[in-house]
C-alpha cells in the first residue's frame, strides 16, 4: 500500500501565483521562501518539441502575446479537448520564439497588485523549473519535490506530438528520471501515466479528477468506436478507486469534491473521499485552496466583492479534516499556516 505522509504537502500551485504572475521563476522561487514542500509546474509544447511551463498551450492570458504585432498573424481557432479556443498557442511558436514573451497576471481583477510585475519575466521551460528545485533544495537543506502535470496529452497526440516521450527525454536528461520520492507525475488522461510509468519514469503516479465530464483520452477512444468513456464521477466512486488501485499511486481532485454542502450549498463538513482512496492505497491531493471570497464555498465569504478575503482559515482547515495527503494553494505561507494549525506543529 502506499504510505502516506504524517503531515499533508503544502504544493505551490504553478508557484506562488498568488503574489507573483503564475509560472514565473519568481513564483517558484518564492513558492520555495514560503514553505512549500513542493512546486507544481504544468507542461505544454512548442513547435520545436520543448516542454513550456503553462498552464494552457492557449497563452494569450498568461503573456504579453497579443500586444505583439509580430505575432498578431499566429492568432488561430482550435478545438482542444473538446473546447473551441481562440487565441496564440505554444504549437505554433519555435521556443526561440515563445522566449521572447513575457509574462503577466492571469486573474488581472482579482490580483490587481500582481500587476506590478506584468512582463517583468519571461517563460520557462520544465528543465528552468527543475533547475530552480534543484537550486533552493541546496540552499534550503531542504528536498523540494516537483508535482509535474501534463497537460493536453491526447490532444498533442492527435497532432503528431508525444508528450510522454519528451518528457521521458527531459527527466532523463535533468537527472529527474530517478526520484520517486521527490516526483510526482499527474495527469487528468491515464494513458500517459501508464506510458511514463512503463517506459520506466520512477516517480509516484497521480490521476486528476475534474468534477464533470470525462477524460480526454477516453473520450477518444469512444468516438473512434472503442468502449464509452468513463466519468470522473465514476473514477471518485468505490468502482473507480479500486481501478485507480491498479493504475496509479494517487487521485487529485477539485476542493469540492471534499466539502459536503446542505440543501443550500453551504459547506458541512468534509467528505469521506479521502478515507475510501486510503482503504484502497491511494493518496489524496486537492486543488485548488484561495483566500478570496470568489474562491471560498458561500460559508466563509466575508462581503459581497469576490476579491476580498474571506475566511479561508475555515475552509482550509475543513479540507485539511477530511484527511488529504496534499493541497494546492496559490499562497505557500497560507497553506503552512493552516497545516500548522490543524496538527500543531
Amino acid at each position: 500500500m502506499t504510505e502516506h505522509r504524517a503531515q499533508p504537502m503544502v504544493i505551490g500551485h504553478r508557484g506562488a501565483p498568488g503574489y507573483r504572475p503564475e509560472h514565473t521563476e519568481a513564483a517558484y522561487r518564492l513558492a520555495c521562501e514560503l514553505g512549500a514542500d513542493a512546486v507544481e509546474p504544468d507542461v505544454v509544447v512548442s513547435r520545436d518539441g520543448v516542454l513550456v511551463v503553462r498552464h494552457e498551450n492557449e497563452i494569450s492570458g498568461t503573456t504579453d502575446v497579443a500586444s505583439r504585432k509580430e505575432f498578431a498573424s499566429r492568432r488561430t481557432t482550435k478545438v482542444v479537448d473538446g473546447k473551441r479556443l481562440t487565441g496564440w498557442f505554444t504549437e505554433d511558436f519555435t521556443w526561440a520564439e515563445l522566449s521572447t514573451l513575457r509574462c503577466v497576471e492571469r486573474l488581472k481583477r482579482v490580483r490587481a497588485d500582481n500587476r506590478a510585475y506584468d512582463r517583468q519575466q519571461p517563460m520557462l521551460r520544465l528543465r528552468d523549473v527543475l533547475r530552480i528545485i534543484d537550486d533552493e533544495s541546496g540552499r534550503g537543506g531542504r528536498d523540494l519535490a516537483v508535482v509535474l502535470e501534463v497537460k493536453h496529452a491526447e490532444y498533442f497526440r492527435s497532432i503528431g506530438v508525444d508528450i510522454a516521450a519528451l518528457i521521458q527525454d527531459e527527466l532523463g536528461r535533468c537527472g529527474w528520471a530517478d526520484r520517486p520520492e521527490r516526483l510526482i507525475i499527474e495527469c487528468f488522461e491515464l494513458d500517459v501515466l501508464r506510458r511514463l510509468r512503463q517506459a520506466g519514469v520512477r516517480a509516484s503516479y497521480v490521476f486528476l479528477a475534474e468534477r464533470l465530464g470525462s477524460p480526454a483520452d477516453e473520450l477518444a477512444r469512444a468516438e473512434a468506436g472503442g468502449p464509452r468513456a468513463r466519468s470522473f464521477e465514476w473514477y471518485r466512486s468505490n468502482e473507480g478507486l479500486d481501478y485507480l488501485r491498479t493504475q496509479v499511486d494517487g487521485i487529485s481532485v477539485d476542493k469540492g469534491s471534499l466539502i459536503r454542502t446542505n440543501a443550500i450549498g453551504l459547506a458541512a463538513g468534509p467528505e469521506d473521499l479521502p478515507a475510501r482512496a486510503h482503504e484502497r492505497g491511494l493518496r489524496v491531493f486537492t486543488w485548488t485552496l484561495r483566500p478570496e471570497n470568489r474562491y471560498l464555498n458561500l460559508r466563509f465569504h466575508s462581503s459581497l466583492s469576490g476579491t476580498d478575503w474571506g475566511d479561508w482559515q475555515s475552509e482550509f482547515a475543513l479540507v485539511l479534516a477530511s484527511g488529504v495527503d496534499g493541497i494546492f494553494v496559490d499562497h505557500p505561507d497560507l497553506g503552512v499556516a493552516a497545516r500548522e494549525a490543524a496538527t500543531g506543529s
